[in-house]
């Protein structure tokens, strides 16, 4: 069978390589798997009773939940009646809720939390379309998923079909709405087809099969690890759900994944933490640590550094980087990076310890993956994220913006015709708002984004990205935030490595144990700026950082710094602290 429907893909599992391990979660210290044949057969059920309910082709169907079974299963079960899904991100705000429920007009939200349920109750006296809340777990005085399901009981199976049969691949199937730096979200449109090409799109970029397992842990509300589990779905692969942000190590090393994915802020965690271990060490241990991860850092792909190094690596593999691999589960293929860019350092480093990390680069607006490495076909560059795909174009405009048309592209923004015309020409090409060069004229680099590239008060332009991604290879350094629009030089404010920093102040004799202590800390800020200055010879005069403030918090989805995918709302930090860029620039 041709999958050209997004409800096709478990049926498409189910004739190829069915399993019992389709969806897994853990409960009560337990897994819990679901297999293929249960979870269409639960999809129907739901959708039998959204039906039964009064939902119509159309409607909207919100989900505000943590990545669960339950999820994919509403997920189908919202299809195959027509209606149209709206994933929401749990960690927003209750007024974008609002603005989101009102905007498409939601009538049922399935929530997993009584903390989420509290969200939606609290507007829901503002939404009149809301009709049904339904919940995944049990919360008093709220509907049950199990009693919901119930409700389809007497929905003939052939209203489904029929349903099922009426919908076309073009028709929209999910309303994802972006975070944004600034305003109200806007309400993505994506088609069956568009997620559906992407899907066989990267089919040939990650290397995965039905006798693989991948654990999942970032939001399924994004369109990243939605595809991506599309994509497992397509091939077989069996997915085990981390039961929070805080067990990640622990679930992985139960359920030892083939592959997996994740965004740069993790991964620089992960290797903080490594690092961390390794200067613990002492004597020879310590000594053969840092060799290790000196000569990961020159790792090149395809043998480039030659015989010599392959065989210090393969030492540096053995008496190392094994350990790297078994706290990973030991069976790591793969690990796709996407959502922001990825340090090159750090993907030097976990490819030479044999945990390949494949980059990528997409929108939500192109389902989203329009370029990804491979090590097929030498499609692997330090650096960049790779050759587009193979049903995809990519083109550099004048400007340097990054243009992109495909099946894969949106149908536009939602009630939003003005703004859709404002990144969709007329010949489907959809402007990225990202600054970026096709290196050798395929490998897609990514350089900034359009709207964050300031220009100093000498008139010299200045693009932040790039050079906030090089200063965070510091240890030192947390978060940064490149600053300088219209003054007379960058500056920028740093959010210091809680961990190394108050180990490194321990050693030196400073009292420091937090955020607070270490911003307020002189000698603190004279070691970051050491590595401030040390970076900074990399760029022209006029790129560099004069001065810096330190911050007395981290920045985070919950207090306003970051969107939900983990991107800098500049001008919120600018406006927070605006006290300490006042005294940069007095």
């Amino acid at each position: 069978m041709e999958v050209s429907r997004l409800f096709e893909i478990p049926y498409y599992q189910l004739k190829h390589f069915p399993q019992e391990d389709a969806l897994a979660a853990k409960v009560d210290g337990n897994w819990i798997k679901t297999s293929t044949k249960s979870f269409i057969d639960q999809g129907m059920m739901v959708s039998k009773a959204l039906a039964a309910f009064g939902i119509k082709p159309d409607d909207k169907v919100a989900i505000i939940a943590n990545n669960r079974p339950e999820w994919n299963i509403v997920d189908i079960g919202i299809q195959m009646c027509g209606a149209i899904s709206v994933p929401i991100y749990p960690t927003i705000a209750p007024k974008d809720y609002e603005y989101i429920f009102n905007d498409a007009s939601v009538k049922v939200c399935f929530v997993s939390t009584d903390d989420l349920l509290a969200k939606v109750n609290e507007i829901k006296p503002n939404v009149p379309s809301l009709q049904l809340i339904v919940s995944f777990e049990h919360i008093e005085g709220v509907e049950h998923f199990s009693a919901f399901k119930q409700r389809g009981e007497n929905t003939p199976t052939e209203k489904i079909e029929a349903r099922k049969a009426a919908i076309k691949s073009s028709d929209l199937a999910t309303l994802i709405y972006t975070s944004g730096t600034t305003g109200n979200p806007k309400g993505v449109m994506l088609s069956h087809n568009n997620i559906v090409s992407n899907v066989i799109g990267s089919r040939e970029r990650i290397p995965c099969n039905e006798n693989a397992k991948a654990v999942s842990f970032l939001p399924l509300c994004h369109i990243y690890e939605r595809m991506v589990l599309y994509l497992f779905m397509y091939t077989g692969v069996s997915v085990y759900y981390a039961e929070s942000m805080d067990t990640i190590g622990d679930n992985i090393r139960e359920v030892k994944p083939q592959v997996f994915t994740a965004v740069p802020r993790l991964l620089e965690k992960v290797f903080d933490r490594i690092m961390a271990k390794g200067s613990e060490l002492t004597g020879i241990k310590r000594a053969l640590f840092f060799w290790a991860v000196g000569l990961a850092e020159d790792w090149k792909p395809y043998g480039e550094n030659g015989a010599w190094y392959e065989f210090k690596l393969s030492i540096a593999n053995k008496l190392i980087f094994n350990k790297w691999r078994e706290a990973l589960g030991g069976n790591v293929e793969v690990i796709a990076s996407g959502s922001a860019a990825l340090q090159p350092r750090l993907a030097s480093i976990f490819c030479a310890a044999k945990i390949p990390i494949l980059e990528g680069y997409g929108l939500t607006e192109t389902s989203p993956v329009a370029s990804v490495n491979s090590f097929v076909n030498r499609g692997f560059m330090l650096g960049t994220t790779g050759r587009k795909l193979n049903n995809v174009d990519v083109k550099i405009a004048e400007d340097g913006e990054i243009l992109i048309k495909g099946p894969n592209v949106m149908m536009g923004y939602y009630n939003q015709e003005e703004l859709t015309r404002e990144v969709l020409s007329s010949d489907g090409w959809f402007k990225t708002g990202d600054i970026g060069e096709l290196v050798d004229g395929q490998y897609l680099k990514i350089t900034d984004r359009k709207k964050e590239i300031f220009k100093t008060s000498g008139g010299k332009y200045v693009a932040p990205q790039p050079m906030e991604n090089n200063f965070k290879a510091s240890r030192f350094i947390d978060q940064i935030m490149v600053i300088g629009e219209n003054q007379k030089h960058p500056a920028a404010l740093v959010v210091p490595d809680l961990a190394f920093c108050t180990d490194w102040c321990k050693i030196k004799g400073y009292a420091c144990s937090n955020y607070t202590d270490l911003a307020t800390n002189e000698k603190v800020k004279d070691r970051i700026w050491e590595e401030i200055e040390s970076l900074n010879e990399e760029y022209g005069k006029f790129e560099q950082v004069k001065k810096i403030e330190l911050c007395d918090a981290p920045w985070a989805i919950d207090t306003g710094e970051l969107t939900p995918s983990l991107k800098l709302k500049r001008k919120f930090i600018m406006s927070k602290y605006a006290h300490l860029v006042e005294k940069i620039y007095s």
